[in-house]
């Protein structure tokens, strides 16, 4: 299981870290998904960009992991207005296509999984002597 969430891991921050360079690559297409009530829509749009960036790199860090994949959960919840304008004003995923409705209502669900997938790393796994049985504790506490 080590293996696999090792593995998950580092897709993860591939996956964060190709979304947040598409915000500057493809400016154009987030800022119109941004919903009309938000503020500076190129602002929020490129500021997520770096945050997903940041996070991408910061989550495959042992040190920075956990309070990375926080930062993702919180990522997740901040964009979710964005899906749901997406759905609502039917704005296709790709531009120059139609709308595939379907498409616009996993990515709702879709979004639940990404959270539960970062809050896997949010977990802490005491790798100390002391709990391989031995009767020192070292202090070292690391994240998964």
């Amino acid at each position: 299981m080590a293996r696999i969430k090792q593995v998950l891991l580092w897709l993860m921050g591939a996956f964060y870290l190709s979304a947040g360079i598409m915000h500057f690559v493809n400016a154009p297409f987030f800022i119109g998904i941004v919903p009309d009530y938000l503020p500076w829509p190129a602002g929020l749009v490129y500021l997520s960009g770096i945050c997903e960036i940041a996070l991408a790199v910061l989550v495959l860090l042992p040190a920075t992991r956990g309070w990375a994949a926080w930062g993702i959960i919180a990522l997740l919840i901040a964009v979710f207005p964005a899906n749901v304008n997406m759905l609502v004003h039917r704005i296709p995923m790709q531009a120059g296509m139609p709308p595939n409705m379907l498409a616009l209502w996993v990515r709702l669900p879709l979004q639940g999984v990404l959270i539960a997938w970062a809050w896997w790393y949010t977990r802490p796994r005491a790798v100390s002597a002391f709990n391989r049985g031995s009767m020192a504790y070292n202090g070292t506490i690391t994240l998964e």
